[in-house]
């Protein structure tokens, strides 16, 4: 637990300083602009108070403005930002120089600009921000500074210093500096305790966003495994009914192939002029037990219980299933239009393809009744294939009125739907997307208000 502390510690100190450096790039930009703006700003004190050096002063200040704004420029490249630190230093010593300057050059320890130090020192505790250390160091080598400047002046103008004076400067100055001193060491560890407290928040939010994306991810596939054991079960309750229903059909079916076998040899008897007449009813007798035994085999094998054995599917055969399955929607209301290369087979499981195909062509056929078609256009259905760079595409596209793009993104989750209570539960497209992934293949839409909805699903060409 320890070690885990010191481990967190230690990365908040790193981050820390990180944004500190970050921070001490704008606050040395911002004592830039302070130097450029307040040292032009003393010119006309320097008329009033020492009119025999204004000309020095009013160059001394320029100058200092020159500097300020050439590191304020050094500042906004790499290059500077790299060395912020040491830029961050030089810009209130360049103040500082230039005021002892004045000091200098006027009236030493008696000088009255001692104040204009004591603004630096101000500025350095409320706009750079320093480190303890740092005030510590920068306050030391301002009160140096200042002493020795004046100290300079007495011994070479032999001007000795008014204790009066000095017991004012000193006090000011060095009040000044404690309350620097004091206020950077606890602004300091203001910031960095509120650092600490707001990345230890961040870090707790960004587990919480991740426990909660994996609580939601953990919901969404217990919600899909739920559907697939719904569907499962459905599909079993179906077998083992279809199973009873299939042996009850098959069983007459025999019997009437059996009596149309007859039926055909009976008719070679009949006179010419009723035989063609004769031979027409016997094959519609013939094509509608094909029928039934078509729909019997296809109902056999969309209920077999290995769902899970991939082969080689011959599409079309999968397509014929489906619209057989939805024959009584599609007769006389849809035009439906295949455009399937001969023999293009996908590695998919047919009772989950059929399924699949079942279910895009009914949500089709929802759609298409809910869209008037006006000047001659018809419902249509287009159900096409090709084989492109490896890869088979299957596609069913019908010009309904397409999805709502706010809605585009939701179509694939469980139990999401548009239809009225009742008229689904919101698994089809969901459904349809698990065969997909279950296939190694993807699905994929796209639509057009009042236009169109096509959906694509694309398999690998593994054989």
């Amino acid at each position: 637990m320890d070690n885990q502390s010191s481990i967190s510690t230690e990365i908040i100190q790193r981050a820390f300083k990180e944004t500190e450096a970050q921070r001490r790039i704008g606050n040395t930009r911002v004592g830039c602009v302070l130097v450029m703006l307040l040292m032009p700003a003393g010119i006309p004190m320097d008329f009033f108070v020492y009119p025999d050096h204004f000309r020095l002063f009013f160059q001394l200040r320029l100058w200092s403005a020159i500097v300020a704004m050439a590191i304020w420029g050094i500042m906004h490249t790499a290059w500077g930002q790299r060395w912020s630190t040491l830029f961050g230093w030089i810009i209130p010593l360049v103040p500082v120089f230039f005021i002892t300057w004045m000091i200098a050059a006027s009236e030493g320890f008696q000088s009255s600009y001692y104040a204009g130090l004591n603004l630096v020192l101000l500025a350095v505790g409320a706009v750079l921000n320093w480190t303890f250390l740092e005030s510590i160091f920068f306050v030391t080598i301002v009160l140096f500074t200042y002493i020795t400047t004046g100290i300079m002046y007495g011994v070479l103008n032999h001007v000795p210093a008014r204790s009066e004076l000095l017991a004012n400067n000193f006090f000011f100055i060095g009040c000044m500096d404690i309350i620097v001193v004091v206020g950077t060491f606890f602004a300091y560890r203001q910031r960095e305790r509120e650092f600490s407290l707001r990345y230890q928040l961040d870090e707790e939010k960004k587990k919480t966003e991740q426990r909660n994306q994996e609580l939601a991810d953990a919901y969404q596939k217990l919600t899909e495994q739920e559907s697939q054991l719904v569907q499962s079960q459905k599909m079993a309750s179906i077998g083992q009914m279809s199973a009873g229903i299939i042996h009850e059909i098959n069983n007459p079916l025999n019997f009437a192939t059996t009596g149309l076998f007859t039926l055909k040899k009976k008719g070679k008897h009949l006179p010419a002029e009723q035989r063609a007449e004769y031979d027409d009813i016997v094959k519609d007798i013939e094509d509608g037990i094909t029928r039934v035994k078509n729909i019997v085999s296809d109902l056999r094998t969309f209920t077999h219980p290995n769902t899970d054995i991939l082969d080689q599917v011959v599409v079309s055969d999968v397509v014929t299933s489906a619209l057989r399955f939805l024959s009584n929607e599609v007769k006389e209301k849809v035009i439906i239009e295949q455009k399937l290369p001969a023999g293009q087979t996908v590695r998919a499981n047919k009772n989950k393809l059929i399924h699949l195909f079942v279910n895009l062509i009914q949500n089709s056929l929802d759609a298409l009744r809910t869209k008037p078609f006006p000047n001659g256009e018809q419902p249509t259905i287009w159900i096409e294939g090709r084989v492109e760079n490896g890869s088979n595409y299957l596609i069913v596209r019908d010009n309904g009125p397409g999805i709502p793009s706010d809605q585009v993104d939701k179509i694939y989750d469980p139990f999401f739907t548009t239809k009225a209570v009742g008229e689904g539960m919101g698994l089809g497209l969901s459904m349809c997307s698990r065969i997909m992934k279950d296939s190694q293949g993807k699905i994929s839409v796209r639509t057009e208000k009042d236009k169109f909805c096509e959906f694509t699903l694309e398999f690998p060409d593994k054989t």
